[in-house]
């Protein structure tokens, strides 16, 4: 069974996903914490819509495929952007990341994975549940 396809746990499965690529960034400022010029990035922050879509800023009217062979639609949701505010603490070599606040950043984020990831085996259990399986 596709849970994917249940608005909410899509939304979770995409916000893990995000997580996990924001930890990755997180984690290449630390590793270059020491690179002259490197500059400090972090993701935008990923916000969902009303119909539980990544939220664009696009306007919502859409194209419409009346016929499959006329052009094709992706779903996908976009790229994130890497960014960061500029810190005012920067190397005078140029580097512009502080440790503290990454480790800060990180921590929130595992914090935030864990639960996510909770309420995303909730939601599975909840519809085993009502299935009449065990959780």
């Amino acid at each position: 069974m596709l849970f994917g396809g249940i608005p909410v746990l899509g939304m979770l499965k995409q916000r893990m996903a995000w997580q996990q690529e924001r930890q990755t960034v997180l984690a290449q400022n630390i590793a270059n914490a020491n690179t002259p010029g490197y500059q400090a990035r972090d993701l935008k922050d990923l916000r969902f819509g009303v119909d539980g879509r990544v939220a664009t800023g696009e306007p919502v009217v859409q194209l419409a495929a009346t016929n499959p062979a006329h052009f094709h639609l992706d779903g996908s949701p976009p790229e994130a952007e890497s960014h960061r505010a500029k810190s005012f603490e920067t190397t005078p070599r140029g580097n512009s990341v502080v440790l503290e606040d990454e480790v800060m950043r990180i921590s929130q984020n595992v914090m935030d994975y864990q639960m996510v990831s909770e309420l995303y085996s909730r939601g599975i259990g909840m519809i085993k549940t009502a299935l009449g399986r065990s959780a």
